[in-house]
């Protein structure tokens, strides 16, 4: 292996800076391995001229403790679903995968490292049915890959959503108020479960375990007494009431994922006319959580990743994913890490945590 490129796909990441540096250092190790970055996920490669950068020692060093990426990301880099501007202004998509795989190899690469979370790794295994060499590393704050045990940057975004909760419980408390913080979570719920057992949650409300309203104003009603009293609730972006729908938006300009987001104004509204005691506030943090200085954990986590995968280059294991599995770097093929999403389990030993701690999830 000569000629490597690297490419992140999704939304950004603590910790994708720390994985682009323990590729390229790595390569090193290696002998003359040459590391390239397509610049906004396959789009770099799919643009005339090609937007490609060289990863090299001056171009990484010091990257590891930025938060973002230094060759940008996008969710509209789909290959196999490109979104196409029409003339009158809609957008339609083709698959240009055929195109991107030739453009590769006539830029003398001879491997892939695609970074990136569920729908990314579902594109790295279109690819590689395709005939390309590539491997993957699992990269998403929510946690969500059934086939690793951790992803990195999800340690930041806890940590951040943690630090964001425990400065609302104090005015929580000194107003008397019901204060709602929404975190992401599109499908589910690892950030606000974690969060919500760190920062002493009274309620936390996830996609995997629909609400009742009622049930969520009766808790709170309980904790006030003469108007006295305080309650801080965590809910994911994704979460919804009983016979509800998820609170999003289409998405534009050629994305096609929903844009969630209001959930937590949504709850608010809820608790505001069914009977909530408690003066209710909302706050939503949004892209809070995916950016800034990823924690030591995470850019351990990622540079051991990258490393990993070099070393699945090198050993010509492609078709597979970095994975981190009982506290060791090992890889699974894509087709696994793909096929099962991972959801909060309603018998997850943490929603049992949270449940004897008094927590409610509001069913």
């Amino acid at each position: 292996m000569k000629k490597i490129l690297v490419a992140c796909g999704g939304g950004d990441c603590p910790g994708l800076n720390a994985v682009i540096r323990g590729i390229s250092r790595a390569a090193k190790h290696y002998g003359d391995i040459e590391v390239w970055g397509s610049m906004e996920a396959f789009n770099g490669v799919l643009s005339e001229p090609a937007d490609i950068v060289k990863l090299n020692k001056k171009r990484t060093a010091g990257i590891h403790v930025k938060g973002g990426t230094i060759i940008r990301t996008t969710n509209k880099g789909n290959p196999l679903a490109f979104p196409i501007l029409q003339s009158d202004g809609t957008y339609a998509t083709k698959d240009r995968s055929g195109e991107l795989i030739k453009k590769i190899r006539k830029n003398g690469f001879d491997a892939v490292i695609n970074i990136g979370g569920d729908g990314s790794q579902k594109i790295s295994l279109e690819l590689y049915k395709k005939g390309l060499n590539i491997i993957g590393v699992p990269k998403t704050i929510d946690n969500d890959l059934s086939a690793t045990d951790r992803t990195f940057g999800f340690a930041t975004a806890v940590q951040i959503a943690t630090d964001c909760f425990d400065k609302l419980v104090t005015t929580a408390e000194s107003h008397h108020r019901v204060i709602i913080m929404e975190v992401m979570g599109r499908d589910a719920g690892w950030i606000a479960l974690h969060t919500a057992i760190a920062g002493g949650a009274e309620i936390c409300l996830i996609p995997e375990i629909p609400y009742d309203i009622k049930k969520v104003v009766k808790k709170i009603n309980k904790r006030y007494t003469k108007g006295r009293g305080f309650v801080n609730i965590v809910i994911s972006e994704g979460a919804k009431a009983k016979n509800g729908t998820v609170t999003g938006t289409a998405g534009t300009d050629g994305d096609t994922h929903v844009k969630l987001g209001g959930v937590a104004n949504v709850l608010r509204h809820q608790l505001e006319t069914n009977g909530c005691k408690g003066q209710v506030r909302s706050t939503i943090l949004g892209h809070i959580q995916r950016g800034g200085t990823p924690t030591a954990y995470d850019r351990i986590l990622a540079t051991a990743m990258g490393v990993k995968a070099i070393e699945m280059v090198v050993d010509q294991q492609f078709g597979k994913m970095v994975s981190f599995r009982n506290n060791k770097i090992s890889s699974v093929s894509l087709k696994s890490a793909v096929s099962e999403y991972n959801f909060v389990d309603k018998k997850n030993y943490l929603v049992n945590v949270a449940r004897k701690m008094g927590i409610s999830f509001g069913d």
